[in-house]
């Protein structure tokens, strides 16, 4: 039963590897590293005008280590909702910045879709 409700909720996602690369503390990353399951924002164009930022919910996935620290490479699974909206930023070498409102903590490369 649990496989099911699992392969339902995977037809909702977009999945997909990418490299992560988290900026240090002293380069504005975070203070402390995080834990499988942190979901960030994910910044795929940044306007002109801040106005219009579109920020996507993704969860980033790993599970062969506690924590990923600031100023951590990683390649990692990523879960984004899936929507038109974000679906035409998935494309192998796409890259974007990981975000915490306002403040860009890493920056991501799709290496497998």
């Amino acid at each position: 039963m649990v496989t099911s409700i699992k392969n339902d909720l995977n037809v909702h996602l977009i999945i997909v590897k990418a490299k992560i690369t988290m900026k240090t503390t002293d380069a504005g990353g975070r203070q402390s590293g995080f834990k499988s399951g942190y979901r960030p924002n994910h910044v795929f164009d940044l306007p002109v005008d801040l106005k219009n930022l579109k920020t996507f919910v993704g969860d980033i996935l790993f599970d062969d280590q506690e924590l990923i620290v600031p100023g951590e490479n990683k390649i990692v699974t990523v879960r984004f909702l899936k929507m038109a909206e974000v679906e035409k930023y998935i494309t192998l070498g796409r890259k974007w910045a990981i975000s915490e409102a306002a403040k860009t903590v890493g920056f991501g490369e799709i290496v497998e879709t």
